[in-house]
């Protein structure tokens, strides 16, 4: 007897983005409610937005947006793309939830509970990685077009920015949602649905 194998989705991040963080958490909780495995790939905010009319502000969060993905895929090609889920989860709860700098102690620290080399905190600075990272990120922003960002996901040959939430939800609720963006994926003349946000975002 021949089990089929475990369906998966491919999900594009960039460390510094909350919006690409909640999502992952609510993704955790999806391959427990439903059977699905995630791959996970690095994005960059910094590259997608380089020639943009942006904010001073936003201009101001991107400049040490390279630095922690620039170590991501450092980690990824030492140790291959299961090292990244790790990682950006220890990059992640410091960034969102401590509200860390994005700085080299921050790096180290997420390093060393990811089990990984702390010395990768070296590629910080490094730009030889920047084109590793261009080429994760059209792979994902090819599927969905540039006037998009992160979270990305594809799965089952189709691609969609989000779902853009403010909170993670848990158990079949998690699952529940999954199925509504796998319906609304598959319609292949559907391209946005959106509302107003009005509460804050919660990292927990």
């Amino acid at each position: 007897m021949t089990t089929s194998p475990t369906p998966g989705a491919d999900f594009w991040f960039d460390p510094a983005c909350p919006f690409a963080w909640i999502t992952s958490r609510w993704m955790l909780e999806v391959q427990q409610a439903r059977d699905l495995e995630v791959t996970w790939h690095i994005m960059s905010l910094a590259h997608l937005n380089r020639d943009r009319d942006i904010s001073d502000d936003y201009r101001q969060f991107l400049s040490t947006a390279w630095q922690p993905v620039r170590v991501l895929m450092a980690a990824e090609q030492k140790y291959g793309k299961e090292a990244l889920l790790p990682l950006y989860t220890a990059m992640g709860t410091r960034i969102h939830v401590a509200k860390q700098q994005r700085d080299r102690a921050m790096i180290e620290a997420a390093l060393e509970e990811a089990g990984l080399d702390t010395t990768l905190a070296d590629a910080m600075d490094d730009a030889s990685y920047d084109e590793a990272i261009v080429a994760s990120h059209e792979r994902g922003m090819s599927q969905v077009g540039t006037e998009v960002g992160t979270p990305t996901i594809a799965y089952n040959g189709r691609a969609f920015f989000g779902p853009v939430i403010s909170k993670a939800p848990r158990g079949e609720d998690a699952g529940r949602l999954w199925d509504a963006c796998v319906t609304l994926s598959d319609y292949p003349h559907f391209s946005e649905l959106k509302r107003s946000r009005t509460e804050p975002l919660d990292f927990t």
